[in-house]
Parts: C-alpha cells; sequence; structure tokens
C-alpha cells in the first residue's frame, strides 16, 4: 500500500506474447507480484488464469478476482475496477499478451488511476513493438506506432502510402498491425502499394521458437515465399 495517500498501486504486469515459458521472457519480479495480488483487471480471463497458473502454480485459483476489460466492457464499471484500489488494495492488469497499456485496453484504467492520485507501476517484460523495432535495423530515434490498419481496402491502401509518405518526409520509422488472419493479404497490399524500394520489416512469432524476423525492400519481397497466416505480427516500413 501507498502509505503516502493509503490507496493501493496500480501494477501492469506484461505477459508473454505466446505460448513459452513465461521465466524465460519475464523477471522475476513479474512473478512476485502475481504470487501476491489475488485481484487483476485482465483483457481475456481464460488466458490469464493459463498464464497465472504457469507462472505461479501454486496460486489458487479459487481466490483470484478477475475483472474483465475488453471491447465489450461497458464503460460504466470501471469505477468498480478501481474501488479496490482507494480502499488499499493492490490491483494488477494483465493484457492478452506482451505489455498492457500498449495497444491494449489497459490505458482506460491507467488514465483513471491517475485522476485518483493513485500510484502506477509498470513492470519490466516483452513488448513485440518495441522488440521488433531493435530488430528490424530501422530509425529507432524517431517512430510511431499505428495500430491496425483499415479494414477496407482503398482506405488501407490509402494509410499505407501516408505512411510512406511520412516516413521519407520525417525519416520515421512507420509500424502498424494487421488482424493476423489477414497478414498474408496486408503482405500482397504492400507489395502492391508501396515503392520497391521502401523497406519492410516483417516480424512475427517474437519471443517464439517460430521467430521469423526480416527487413528487405519491397522489390525482394515479391521474390519471398512466407505464411503470415494467424501469426501475431508487427510490420515496420521506412522510406529514404
Amino acid at each position: 500500500m501507498d502509505k503516502a495517500t493509503q490507496t493501493g498501486n496500480l501494477y501492469m504486469i506484461p505477459t508473454t506474447l505466446g505460448d513459452n515459458d513465461p521465466m524465460q521472457v519475464l523477471p522475476q519480479a513479474v512473478k512476485e507480484t502475481i504470487d501476491r495480488l489475488t485481484i487483476f483487471i485482465v483483457e481475456n480471463e481464460k488466458t490469464v488464469r493459463k498464464f497465472i497458473k504457469r507462472i505461479a502454480p501454486d496460486k489458487k485459483q479459487s481466490e483470484l478476482i478477475l475483472f474483465p476489460l475488453n471491447k465489450h466492457t461497458d464503460p460504466a464499471t470501471y469505477k468498480q475496477y478501481i474501488q479496490p484500489l482507494l480502499e488499499g488494495k493492490d490491483v494488477g492488469v494483465i493484457s492478452e499478451a506482451g505489455c498492457p497499456g500498449i495497444a491494449d485496453p489497459g490505458a482506460t484504467i491507467v488514465e483513471l488511476a491517475h485522476k485518483q492520485n493513485i500510484r502506477v507501476l509498470p513492470l519490466v517484460g516483452p513488448s513485440s513493438i518495441l522488440l521488433a523495432l531493435m530488430a528490424s535495423g530501422m530509425n529507432g530515434q524517431s517512430f510511431a506506432f499505428n495500430g491496425y490498419l483499415p479494414i477496407d481496402k482503398n482506405e488501407k491502401k490509402g494509410a499505407l502510402k501516408t505512411f510512406e509518405r511520412l516516413s521519407f518526409e520525417k525519416s520515421q520509422s512507420q509500424i502498424f498491425i494487421e488482424t493476423p488472419y489477414r497478414n498474408n493479404q496486408l503482405l500482397q497490399d504492400l507489395i502492391q502499394t508501396l515503392h520497391p524500394n521502401t523497406l519492410l520489416c516483417i516480424a512475427c512469432d517474437i519471443t517464439l521458437e517460430s521467430e521469423f524476423i526480416q527487413t528487405k525492400p519491397i522489390t525482394a519481397w515479391k521474390r519471398t515465399t512466407i505464411d503470415l497466416h494467424k501469426r501475431p505480427c508487427i510490420f515496420i516500413l521506412h522510406k529514404n
């Protein structure tokens, strides 16, 4: 408990990026925090229960209090979620994968926590966005994460051309993602839309045994055969 405010602390707890041993990619502090807490705000209850069981097998599942936070959650319940914090109890936020609050609905709870002067503690863990950028060879001094692309084909191509232009004008790496079952179609859209010399990094299954990370110009991707279907991917483009 934070003695200065008598409120609990909100822990931003990272999880794995796939089905691998949590202790291969997470520090001991994450396990110790999960061992101690019983209240969690989670994107997916089933996934989190499995994750907690793997990282803290002795923890009783029946004692867990899980509040769902996803696109189906009624915003009217958010105040209920931070009530334990106001009562002095520590709470953890866990995403579906990777770091909560980054391309993740957990940021909504963090915003409320700050308004209530609740201390927010981010724990170290894997971020697919940063890991992909680290391995891409692209500009790590100036970059933008653009989230999901539009579904409409014309709007998607327009967005890609905009990213390419911004990358050239600002020398800025442009990062984006797609729903995994649309990855193969996105790669074809990238090949058809972008300049042949524009660099594209595809990073998928990061931290897993099937990890694939390559950066090359669009003209080289045209000659590459790869199946990205239902594989979590990060895409980064840079036009020199």
